[in-house]
This record gives structure tokens, sequence and C-alpha cells, in this order.
């Protein structure tokens, strides 16, 4: 059972771009709660039910803890639940059927026009790896990708003479994607320097000549963050965040954006404009006399 905990702590980590101490509480909850299950004798996540749940958070009720503390448990438990349910790890999410208090939808972090292009131009033009890094940090920023597409895609799923770019999605659902001038010409600058002989169709690889990792790519990012100087959590979702926000700033239609970035539901997308909004309202509160 703690495999799935370390699964998805690595999912909040890279996919979502969860500081550390946030992950060590996540992981802190669900080792208590599996625990307890321990105790019951449940060992799987697939077989535990509604009541396991609210005999647990009775325990930790009877044991005097905060009721801070407890709900901030039971939405971890919650979360975890999702993500397992969405991974198709457990068929039914016992948790749906707990009560809890609301969960807030945190609106997405994003970066700056600026903080952007001090990302793009930070790796090293000169170098294979830095061209490869380069590539990659520029397709992503084109097209919204999520960081597990990006690591998937395969030399023939990018057109470079339509600019399109061919990636499978949640539930293996397939999208066009167009890709801008600049990120073209930086995957065919890395194509054209890469050993061909390598036999690997993967449009991305490591030093070994393998499949990048999400893992591999998160620590790259995280590296060149640094390097920039940037001053924020960098992850790689977080151009994704940008991508959609910077698109919709210009003037962009939302039904356009929801499409490139795979949503089956608007909602999902029109949470960038909430992003935009804020900053719209941060503007006018610095600008105008009587904000």
């Amino acid at each position: 059972m703690f495999s799935f905990i370390k699964k998805f702590i690595d999912f909040l980590r890279i996919e979502k771009g969860l500081a550390e101490n946030s992950c060590l509480a996540y992981t802190n909850d669900l080792n208590l709660f599996m625990n307890f299950l321990a105790e019951k004798k449940i060992s799987s996540w697939s077989k535990v039910e509604p009541d396991h749940i609210i005999d647990f958070l009775q325990d930790r009720l009877d044991k005097h803890r905060a009721s801070s503390t407890i709900s901030r448990e039971l939405i971890s438990i919650k979360v975890f639940f999702r993500f397992l349910s969405a991974e198709k790890i457990i068929e039914n999410d016992a948790s749906s059927r707990v009560e809890s208090p609301k969960l807030w939808k945190l609106l997405p972090d994003v970066l700056n026009e600026f903080d952007v292009e001090k990302l793009l131009n930070a790796p090293d033009g000169d170098s294979l790896v830095g061209l490869r890094d380069k590539a990659m940090l520029e397709l992503l920023y084109a097209t919204g990708l999520r960081a597990s597409e990006l690591v998937s895609l395969k030399i023939r799923n990018l057109d470079n003479e339509t600019g399109f770019v061919r990636c499978f999605g949640k539930g293996g659902k397939e999208r066009l994607v167009p890709v801008g001038s600049i990120a073209i010409k930086a995957i065919k600058k890395y194509l054209e320097t890469r050993n061909e002989t390598t036999g690997n169709d993967y449009l991305f690889i490591t030093n070994r000549k393998t499949k990048m990792t999400r893992i591999n790519f998160y620590e790259r990012v995280q590296l060149y963050a640094k390097k920039a100087c940037i001053k924020k959590n960098i992850y790689p979702h977080l151009l994704r965040h940008s991508f959609a926000t910077h698109l919709l700033s210009h003037g962009a239609d939302l039904r356009v954006v929801q499409e490139m970035l795979g949503h089956s539901d608007i909602s999902t997308t029109q949470i960038y404009t909430h992003v935009d909004h804020q900053r719209l309202k941060n503007i006018h509160k610095q600008f105008h006399p009587r904000a």
C-alpha cells in the first residue's frame, strides 16, 4: 500500500509542484491512515470502505486531535483516493461518501512572460543536452502539454511542415496541438545534432539513449530555474498553466484553449480566466487613484 502513497507524492511533487513541506504533510497523514488500516487487517486500498474512514476519524477524535488537524487528514485521504480512482487503481472512491469541509479549488500559479523568457533561454545552446532541454522547454510552453505527454512524444508525432504535434492525454485521448515557429526551430536544431543511429524513436532521450522521464525533466526544469534566478517554485506543469493564462490574456477563445489543453470540461479551463482576472484586479488596485 505504501508504494501507491509514494506514487501519489511523486505526482504531487512533479506534476502539481507542491512544496516539500506539503508533500511531507500528505505523507504523514496517509501513513497514519495506512497504519490504522493495517490494524484492521486491511491490506489493499481497493478494500477500503467509507466506514473505515469514519472509524479512523473517530479514532483521531478519541485521541483528542484538533478538529483542524482531523479536517486536514480527511482532505488528504480524499485527494489521495481521487488520485487512485483517476489512475484506475481502485474502482470505487470510498472517500466520496464521507462528508468533509469544502475543498477549496486553488488558482494555479503562473509565470509572467518575462520569467518564461528567462527560463527558456537558460539552457546551453552549445551542447546536445542544452539543445534538447531548450527544445523541451520551448515545446512545453508552445503547446501546454502535460509533462507526461511531452516525454512520451515520438519523432513521428511531430509534423514540422504543418506545425502540429499529436499527443495522447488522459484516458488515451488523442489531440492535435499547433506548435509555434520558435519551438519548431529549437526541435529541428536538436534533432540535427542528435545521433540518429540510436534506434530510439522517442523525440527526447537521455544521454544513455533512453526515453526521458517526468522526473528527469522535472530535475532539468529545477536546474534551469535556479540558473535563471527565478525566485518561485518552478515545475513543468507551471509552464502549462502559463501557456493557458498567456493565451487568454492575449485574447484567445476559451473553447480553443480548452481543446489545446485537452480538457473534457470547459469549467476546468475557466480557472485560467480567473487567474487573469486576478491580474487585472491587482493592476487596478496598483494604479487606480481610488482603488
